[in-house]
């Protein structure tokens, strides 16, 4: 089996600590050594992106699951202004797992979507664990319905394991709610960009991301099925996990080499986790990037590429 992050970070972690501590001698002793410390930090930088660059299909499945790493609310929070949270479905009840609202970017205002997953027990809980029921798929199709009737453009940012699959979920039509959302975003004539942070499993995934633009965080995974469940059904062991996600092409590079994610936003040095204010900033400049060229497309247009952008997955050629 493949490193868990917590063998993965090690390394870091423990050089970490070596590096305070030399600074903290250096202040306490009043020795300058400042630009020598500079470029350790800097080498130390270097050594965790080539190390990232590096990770295997399931490590980067592993990254994506820290659970330090920061969640599209923690993101939301640092890169929307004036947020204001909707709520319910209007037909069954309100799903904690999906949080929707109005917020303001750079003066702009847009809708927000996101997947919601907890840090404790009990808030995760709460959140089913991230993986949404068939109400909340309701409310963001609401809420995105509501967006492109105001003409504001939409900004889904997912990280999910999938849609619940229990019997609740079965009972109240999961599969029916996630398709009408596959139909009915192809209707929507404003912008719509989808931001893959962590998990991307599924069709609970894809419920939020029939988008004009896909982008992917570069530890994040994009996958019809989990490695692990793949493993278990087709090789009927735990231990295949590894070959799995190599098989998959589930990882940020396969994905934009085949089309399935239009950019690769970066991650700080050692993971998102280890800086979540940098991540955000990084997002948001994709978004603005990414949304100032959408804006100068008719609905039409918009309509349209996102129509052709999902008919070119999977092409082949007969001869």
């Amino acid at each position: 089996m493949a490193l868990s992050f917590q063998e993965l970070e090690k390394p870091y972690l423990e050089l970490d600590a070596s590096f305070r501590k030399l600074r903290d001698f250096c202040r306490d002793n009043a020795i300058e050594m400042e630009r020598g410390l500079g470029f350790l930090e800097e080498q130390t930088m270097r050594l965790q992106t080539q190390e990232c660059a590096s990770l295997t299909a399931l490590q980067k499945v592993q990254m994506a699951r820290h659970p330090l790493r920061p969640y599209p609310w923690d993101l939301q929070e640092r890169i929307f202004r004036n947020f204001q949270e909707l709520h319910g479905d209007r037909r069954f009840a309100d799903d904690a797992a999906i949080f929707g609202g109005i917020a303001e970017l750079d003066g702009q205002p847009l809708l927000v979507l996101g997947t919601r997953k907890g840090r404790d027990l009990t808030e995760s809980m709460n959140v089913n664990f991230g993986s949404a029921h068939p109400e909340g798929y309701r409310k963001a199709m609401r809420l995105m319905r509501l967006a492109d009737k105001l003409g504001l453009p939409i900004v889904n940012l997912v990280d999910t394991p999938g849609a619940y699959p229990g019997i609740a979920a079965e009972e109240r039509h999961i599969g029916e709610a996630i398709a009408c959302n596959l139909r009915d975003m192809f209707r929507l004539g404003v912008p719509v960009i989808s931001i893959i942070t962590g998990e991307g499993g599924s069709g609970g995934a894809l419920g939020l991301s029939v988008a004009n633009r896909v982008l992917i965080l570069d530890n994040a995974y994009y996958s019809v099925i989990t490695p692990e469940g793949c493993a278990a059904i087709l090789w009927r062991s735990a231990e295949a996990a590894p070959q799995a996600a190599e098989a998959l092409h589930l990882t940020c590079t396969s994905l934009l080499r085949l089309g399935v994610v239009d950019a690769v936003i970066p991650e700080p040095p050692g993971g998102a986790h280890r800086d979540w204010d940098a991540t955000a900033a990084f997002v948001r400049q994709a978004l603005l990037d990414n949304l100032r060229q959408l804006k100068q497309l008719t609905p039409e247009q918009l309509r349209q590429g996102r129509f052709d952008r999902f008919r070119k997955l999977g092409q082949y050629a007969e001869y």
